[in-house]
């Protein structure tokens, strides 16, 4: 078997070719005085739309060098310090070798190169939809506002979703290794500015680990001038509570040496409601006991987010990057008080009972991240080694104290107990991948190394009355060790209107899981095999179809698989499982493109067992427990239709709607462990509007409408859900500043309620959040502040499955 293993990898990481020509410019940059101009901006635009394609800097010499350019029309203009040549029209059907760009020693205007309020645009590949935002009215908001309004991307209870299926975040093709909110903090202090664009993967090639679900990749602008920049950004935001966040940047940028470093601050405290019922019903399927909560928490938080970033070129083959972050949230605190009222099958109390549920939590997520890519003597082919390393700290105290009433308020009972869990996760993972082009074809494999060390422990302590639910023997201490051995290659050929690409992957996963209270040890040793195909077959200017393929993994998180109870009160409480195997899917696309405006997109996915929550309520005992389970099958497709067009010259419209049918069918362990299949038709519709009230481009609007119908959530299905926001943004001061004022939530209607009604289960619940909110955010860049700068996250699957508790 190993022999095999070790013969498969080899041939992954030699075999294959591809065909997909590229082309070079090159050429020098000088004054009208014939003096040569060091380190001048040189840049490549679409002929068609003057939007730009790629940049680079001239070296100290005046000497530069745009390598992998497609064949096509462009536009190629150097500039410095606000002057710049006229612009050179191309068409690349061979390597260009220009005498040299002439930039004026007297200023000139620069209509093709000066940032202008342009819409964004929406193209099609065979892999990926790009969404265009550089230079675009969106492009004024933050990281977090661009995602939301990216075609197939949907919004849900703060979760980015692609066809149902949360997303993942990449910087320039590199994960952003934060979780849950963690992320959302980030790219709420990530300005849209240095955006050129975003990439929707669906079903992410081979390249990328099989884990990998549908993918969300920022393309920033290329770093293409020395110098300095940095920028300090603050919001305010007002909803029940009051918050704030604040943040700075800075960036230098040398001819060898990029440098940046950011941090920002985000205290927050922050109300949710939460109504919950519960129909308990007995053997004749007759409700006996009706339990209805109100839950009223308040969340303290002050999240720290720190990153350096040196990238260091050695020369013109040899190229460094070291990339760390840490994002501290120390001291958080949760403050809960739950009244429940208990009533018989007549309706009438029966008796009552408040619980306190006061939590204290602290967490630490430290990475760091070093690359080394060695460019070799054959034009376009590299080879690039990566290695990671991620702690994760996490620590949880809980107390919990109930009193019990009967219907006449006398006191009956009281039962308390404290919880106190820590979890450390060490991540390191090591890679190495080739690319070259062969003739007219290019190729690209590699092989991944990455290990996870789980250490996990909960202690109940501090017992006070009595409770027929909870004791001592609930400690416990949980240790998962993982191990996964990858190898892939990719291959792309291109005719004349044709385009296709192949990939394959390999894992090997060897994982072990132990309960020390339990004494019961879970194991996993497996290989598979992740094929990938995408085909684009373009018609004509106008029209184009693509068809792709994948196979994918799904691993449980590391919360996950923790057999720990966490309580919300001593009869409501959430369980990990220890036996939970990965989930193995099967997803097919076929798209429709007309005109670069509008997108036909339908799919079909088999979600294999996919690991979801799924919430059974016990009826001898009175207890509901939310479970991580396996499902035994699940499906999905739908129908995405897409336009976006600019209606009149200030006017942009971007409306996108999904139809939409899901099933998910799972053992009803408090049913007799029954099979029953919970499904939905659904749809989702957002609609955009983007409006430019200013000739110069600096004062900018938008108005979006997001409905949702219903949607599967574990066992439960959600109801419709319905947010209209407003928002405008005005640059000033030559665009060194940009004010904004938004508000979210207006018709107050963005809370859905999940209900789980079938077989002897019959419950609720609605949470509401802090939807609703109107935010000031307010951004002042200073120093060389249209320097673009090297910010990026850190690609690594395996931080994803961190889950904050």
């Amino acid at each position: 078997m190993k022999n095999f293993l070790l013969s498969f990898f080899l041939v992954l990481f030699v075999f294959g070719c591809c065909f997909s020509q590229t082309f070079k410019i090159s050429g020098k940059v000088v004054n009208t005085e014939n003096e040569i101009i060091p380190f001048a901006n040189v840049l490549l635009l679409s002929a068609s739309d003057s939007t730009f394609v790629k940049g680079t800097s001239a070296s100290e010499s005046g000497f530069f060098e745009l390598p992998n350019v497609e064949p096509n029309l462009y536009l190629l203009q150097a500039s410095y310090i606000g002057r710049g040549s006229k612009p050179l029209a191309l068409d690349i059907k061979k390597d260009v070798s220009l005498g040299a760009l002439i930039i004026p020693s007297t200023a000139e205007n620069l209509d093709e190169v000066v940032v202008t309020a342009r819409r964004p645009t929406v193209q099609r590949l065979s892999d990926r939809l790009v969404f265009n935002v550089e230079n675009t009215v969106i492009s004024q908001g933050n990281s977090w506002d661009i995602l939301k309004n990216t075609p197939g991307v949907i919004v849900n209870q703060n979760d980015l979703q692609i066809r149902g299926q949360n997303a993942t975040v990449y910087l320039n093709d590199r994960r952003v290794q934060l979780s849950g909110q963690e992320v959302q903090d980030l790219l709420q202090g990530l300005t849209g500015t240095a955006i050129k664009s975003v990439e929707v993967i669906a079903n992410p090639p081979a390249r990328y680990d099989a884990e990998s679900g549908p993918i969300l990749n920022i393309v920033t602008s290329k770093s293409i001038v020395p110098g300095y920049k940095g920028s300090v950004n603050g919001s305010y935001t007002q909803a029940v509570f009051p918050k704030f966040s604040l943040g700075t940047s800075h960036y230098y940028k040398t001819d060898k040496l990029n440098l940046f470093a950011n941090y920002s601050i985000n205290p927050k405290k922050e109300l949710r409601k939460t109504k919950k019922g519960i129909n308990f019903i007995d053997d004749t399927n007759s409700v006996f006991s009706i339990w209805d909560t109100n839950n009223e928490e308040v969340k303290k938080t002050m999240v720290h987010n720190g990153t350096f970033i040196l990238d260091y070129d050695f020369d013109n083959k040899n190229s460094l990057n070291f990339t760390s972050n840490l994002s501290f949230n120390p001291n958080q605190e949760w403050d809960s008080r739950l009244n429940t009222d208990i009533r018989n099958g007549q309706n009438q109390i029966d008796s009552t009972f408040v619980t306190d549920n006061l939590i204290g939590a602290d967490n630490t997520n430290l990475a760091f991240d070093l690359s080394y890519i060695k460019k070799l003597n054959k034009e376009g082919s590299q080879l690039s080694f990566n290695g990671h390393f991620t702690n994760f700290d996490g620590q949880f105290l809980q107390r919990i104290d109930s009193r019990y009433f009967d219907a006449n308020e006398s006191f009956i009972r009281d039962f308390g107990f404290t919880t106190d869990a820590d979890q450390n996760i060490k991540i390191f993972t090591g890679q190495v991948d080739f690319a070259t082009p062969l003739g007219s074809a290019s190729f690209e494999s590699g092989l991944k190394y990455s290990s996870i060390d789980s250490e996990n422990s909960i202690d109940y302590l501090n017992f006070s009355g009595s409770s027929d639910v909870v004791d001592t023997s609930l400690s416990d201490d949980f240790l998962y060790d993982e191990k996964v051995y990858a190898g892939y290659l990719s291959v792309v050929k291109n005719w004349e209107k044709w385009s296709m690409k192949l990939g394959l992957r390999g894992e090997l996963t060897d994982s072990q899981g132990t309960s020390l209270t339990l004494n019961q040890t879970n194991t996993q040793d497996f290989f598979e095999v992740f094929p990938s195909l995408y085909l684009l077959y373009t018609a004509s200017e106008k029209h184009s179809f693509s068809l792709d393929y994948g196979r994918k993994v799904d691993r449980p998180r590391y919360n996950d698989l923790n057999p720990f109870r966490n309580f919300i009160n001593e009869n409501d409480f959430e369980q990990g499982n220890q036996g939970l195997i990965p989930s193995f899917s099967n997803n097919f696309n076929l798209n429709y493109t007309y005109n670069s405006e509008f997108f036909v997109d339908a799919y079909y996915r088999n979600n294999g067992r996919i690991i979801g929550d799924y919430v059974f309520q016990d009826n001898t005992n009175l207890t509901l427990r939310e479970l991580k389970q396996n499902a035994t099958e699940s499906v999905s497709y739908g129908l995405d239709l897409t336009f976006s067009k600019g209606i009149v010259d200030p006017w942009y419209v971007y409306a996108y709607t999904s139809l939409f049918y899901e099933d998910n069918t799972f053992l009803a362990e408090e049913s007799g462990n029954q099979e029953f299949t919970v499904d939905v038709d659904g749809i989702y519709v957002y609609l955009a509007n983007y409006l430019t009230l200013s000739k110069d481009g600096t004062f900018s609007g938008e108005l979006a409408l997001t409905y949702f119908s219903n949607f599967i959530f574990g066992s439960y299905i959600s109801d419709e859900q319905l947010n209209l926001t407003l928002g405008l943004r005005k640059s000033l001061w030559d665009n060194k500043a940009v004010i904004s004022i938004a508000a979210e939530d207006i018709l107050e209607k963005y809370v859905p309620t999940y209900t789980s009604q079938y077989l002897n289960q019959d419950n609720f619940y609605r949470r509401r959040p802090e939807t609703q909110f109107i935010r000031v955010g307010f951004t002042y860049n200073f120093g060389n502040f249209r320097l673009q700068d090297n910010e990026r996250g850190i690609d690594k699957k395996e931080r994803e499955r961190l889950e904050e508790q």
